[in-house]
């Protein structure tokens, strides 16, 4: 299976920086895939992309050696296996306050019996290779949105979620959960102290640390982080 490089720098630890898409349609995203990011992200939450978009948007990124990640419009197994079927290779799954809700989206993310993902890999077959059904378990990430207070109440079980590989904070909807508005590219203080805590929790659980970043000195201040 083609092997997925931003998983392996991950285990080298290395910063990596993930590109976002949020337009429709494949020569933006064939554009932005020229330049060396780490990952890049194809936005279905917010972004104004559906699903025939986002393949033919996942299929542009391909042109490339960078692997494809998507954010799922919702913690729903029926589309997180849909856009893996696409040759996503790794989905960033918004809103997850709770370890029931982590284990749900982690397991539409695997095949059985590791997870209840339902085999059809299509077009990720081709993008993966012929041994794909073999090693996606271990190619594909799963990477779980902290975006509230309630999320931050119950991060210490989400990061013990089995299979977990990633969290992600959402700066925005976290300042507003916190009682603040939100400032895309600059948190106020009492956020900052949250996403730094939310941090070193991940790495005390073996998982990845990471967050949206709206401006290059947010994305300096993360990568010193």
């Amino acid at each position: 299976m083609r092997p997925n490089s931003l998983k392996r720098k991950w285990t080298d630890g290395v910063p990596t920086l993930n590109g976002w898409l949020t337009l429709p349609g494949g020569a933006g995203a064939e554009c932005l895939a020229q330049v060396d990011w780490d990952s890049i992200t194809v936005d279905l939450q917010h972004g104004l992309i559906d699903f025939g978009a986002a393949l033919s948007m996942l299929q542009a990124i391909s042109t490339t050696d960078i692997p494809p990640l998507v954010r799922a419009p919702a913690n729903d197994p029926a589309m997180i296996g849909k856009l893996l079927d696409a040759g996503a290779y790794g989905v960033i799954c918004p809103d997850i306050e709770t370890r029931q809700a982590c284990e749900d989206f982690v397991r539409a993310c695997r095949y059985p019996p590791a997870g209840t993902r339902s085999f059809g890999p299509i077009r990720a077959a081709w993008y993966g290779g012929k041994d794909y059904a073999r090693h996606a378990n271990e190619t594909i990430l799963a990477i779980a949105m902290i975006e509230s207070r309630t999320a931050l109440e119950n991060l210490e079980a989400i990061l013990a979620t089995p299979g977990l590989d990633a969290i992600y904070v959402g700066p925005s909807d976290l300042s507003q959960s916190m009682g603040f508005e939100p400032r895309p590219g600059q948190l106020a203080p009492e956020v900052a102290a949250a996403v730094a805590s939310v941090c070193d929790r991940a790495r005390a659980h073996g998982i990845v640390p990471g967050v949206h970043c709206a401006s290059v000195a947010l994305a300096r201040e993360m990568v010193a982080a």
